[in-house]
């Protein structure tokens, strides 16, 4: 089966009940792989199994001289051989499609729910942890889900196998038929330890993904500070937990192979020894105790599989229970149904009834906040991305226009908000893919970048793109935009976002890397891109604050003051005190306060 369907269209709606109703859910989504995979699993052991039978007939007519007796054993040995071999490589190729299919519907799923949920999705897991979802847990549910068709396989053959055996020898036959799986659950003591040593191995590894993660996020910091050595410290520490916790695991697992090749053979000797002593009563003859100890060495194969089958589930249904608790999140505390409706969404105000802040439709609405994590967080919430953390209580949701944003499907409140954070990520390809985005149409990509004085980032990307032959639009982005500055990234961030044009804009510190003349210009441009368009901004610029409609002050998680830029700026010392970085100013302001009333009105008076 070609793996042209990959990546799928739908990963599907997976049964979240449970790990083992989530695995359950992954094998039915792929029924007809794990058919051809199941046919081709009979084909390849039954031939194996039959071929001690052939070679018992193949000596049996040597013993009695019969020469065409031999050709015709020698024939089937042949052809069995050839079908075993055409059957494993089948089955190869069929397990493996089963596993990338597997593996990449779960990274889907992952990929979705982190899309779905936005930034706030750190708020509920640990980085770390997702990373570990979608690498090392991917690989051990995809490995459960393959070997389930080989399992088929190998309890069909052995019930074939010893039905037959049972035919001809009853007591040998029920020795095949109750022996497997005696044999098979001799490891079932052992599972349960396997699975809570993995277990801990498993978040010692999400621990140490987690710190590698934010170790390399910080490095340039680290450096900065000298602090190298101690994060070092602190991941020698986390790796040989990881270690150990690996070490104590794979004990349970050499006891558990130990038995599959101790416990099989100790039942083909004894089996073996029985048939031996019937050739020695003249009960059966040579061919048919080679026959007979072909089809009882041939059962160490199917408690192979199911040797490792047992370690693949328990495994496996760890891993389904990390990755049942990612996907499982939803925006809301409760995940009911969203069937909310944003109507004229253009013509609507934007309010935060946690913090007062309200923004007014078409106008162009300033945020300032003394701290950045706080704007950052604000301005997520206005863009409803930031679901409820464990353990946290619910907040008003932000409404716009009187519909609550947590009420309305997610794609619906992204097509009717857009937020660009401090931080946006430049996906690699060309400037045109770049600003493929869902839009109006109305902001032509020419535009946006003229509106955010982008000429010189183009000049550097047709010169690192000699392909593109002059043609900006084709000049590609290196990985993240690594090749160009930090403020060459922004504005081809903030470019993408005025090309989307969306209803409401909401843009945080869009300009911190730029210089302020080129600030300056591109607040000019916003201003003229954006006309009857509602946008957000989180600045503490005075360039760009000066040209906003309204600046709101957020001070101790409430708007405390809003007005002009410059109103502020004369009539409100903490304001005065965050744009000019003066800390003088907000001391003076608060022994003027403590005299007689502050000069700036209260937000709901002037908004």
């Amino acid at each position: 089966m070609p793996l042209k369907p990959l990546p799928m269209p739908d990963p599907g709606v997976p049964d979240l009940g449970s790990p083992r109703a989530f695995l359950r859910w992954l094998r039915r989504s792929q029924r007809r792989g794990q058919l051809l995979a199941t046919a081709w699993g009979v084909l390849e052991l039954a031939c194996q199994a039959a071929l001690p039978l052939a070679l018992g007939l193949g000596i049996q007519a040597a013993v009695a001289g019969d020469t065409a007796g031999i050709w015709r054993t020698g024939a089937l040995a042949l052809l069995l051989a050839a079908l075993q071999a055409f059957g494993a490589v089948q089955l190869h190729r069929q397990a493996v499609w089963n596993w990338i299919t597997a593996a990449s519907q779960l990274r889907q799923l992952v990929a979705r729910q982190a899309s779905g949920l936005g930034a706030g999705l750190s708020r509920r897991i640990a980085t770390g942890e997702i990373v570990a979802v979608s690498s090392s847990d991917v690989e051990r549910i995809g490995w459960y889900v393959e070997l389930l068709a080989r399992v088929r396989a190998a309890v069909l053959v052995w019930l074939g196998l010893g039905t037959i055996v049972l035919v001809r020898r009853p007591l040998l036959g029920l020795a095949v038929l109750l022996g497997v799986p005696v044999l098979a659950a001799s490891v079932w003591p052992l599972l349960a330890p396997l699975e809570r040593r993995y277990s801990t191995q498993r978040a010692f590894a999400g621990k140490a993904t987690e710190l590698t993660a934010d170790t390399v996020a910080g490095l340039r910091v680290l450096r900065g500070i000298g602090g190298e050595e101690l994060f070092l410290d602190r991941y020698r520490a986390a790796s040989q937990q990881v270690r150990g916790a690996a070490v104590r695991t794979a004990r349970i697992w050499s006891l558990m192979q130990a038995q599959q090749v101790l416990l099989p053979g100790l039942f083909v000797v004894a089996t073996t020894w029985y048939g031996a002593e019937l050739v020695i009563r003249g009960q059966i003859g040579i061919g048919e105790l080679v026959a007979v100890y072909g089809a009882t060495a041939f059962l160490s194969s199917p408690l192979r599989i199911l040797g490792e089958a047992a370690h693949a589930w328990s495994v496996a249904r760890v891993a389904a229970g990390r990755a049942v608790r990612l996907l499982a999140l939803n925006r809301t505390a409760d995940g009911e149904a969203l069937t909310a409706r944003l109507t004229r969404s253009e013509r609507a105000d934007l309010h935060d009834p946690l913090t007062g802040l309200t923004a007014r439709a078409g106008r162009i609405t300033a945020v300032v906040c003394g701290d950045p994590d706080v704007a950052g967080h604000l301005a997520g919430r206005l863009g409803g991305h930031l679901p409820l953390a464990e353990g946290e209580q619910p907040e008003p949701s932000v409404r716009l226009g009187g519909t609550p944003l947590d009420e309305v499907p997610l794609a619906e409140v992204r097509a009717a908000v857009l937020v660009q954070d401090k931080d946006p990520v430049l996906l690699s390809g060309t400037l045109a893919e770049l600003f493929d985005v869902p839009g109006t149409g109305r902001i032509a990509p020419e535009r946006a970048l003229a509106a955010v004085r982008a000429g010189d980032v183009l000049d550097a990307l047709v010169d690192g793109s000699p392909e593109c032959q002059g043609d900006s639009m084709l000049a590609r982005i290196t990985e993240k935009g690594r090749s160009l500055s930090g403020g060459q990234r922004q504005r081809l961030a903030l470019a993408r976002s005025l090309a989307a044009d969306p209803a409401v804009l909401v843009l945080d510190e869009p300009t911190s890397a730029v210089d302020a003349h080129t600030e300056s210009r591109i607040a000019t441009g916003l201003r003229e891109v954006r006309e009857g368009r509602t946008t957000v901004l989180f600045a503490t610029s005075p360039l760009l604050l000066d040209r906003a409609d309204t600046v709101l002050l957020v001070h101790q998680g409430r708007v405390a003051a809003s007005g002009t830029h410059r109103e502020l700026l004369h009539g409100c010392p903490e304001y005065r005190a965050i744009v000019t970085r003066d800390e003088g100013a907000a001391s003076a302001g608060r022994r003027t306060a403590q005299d007689g009333p502050s000069a700036s009105a209260p937000a709901e008076e002037k908004v």
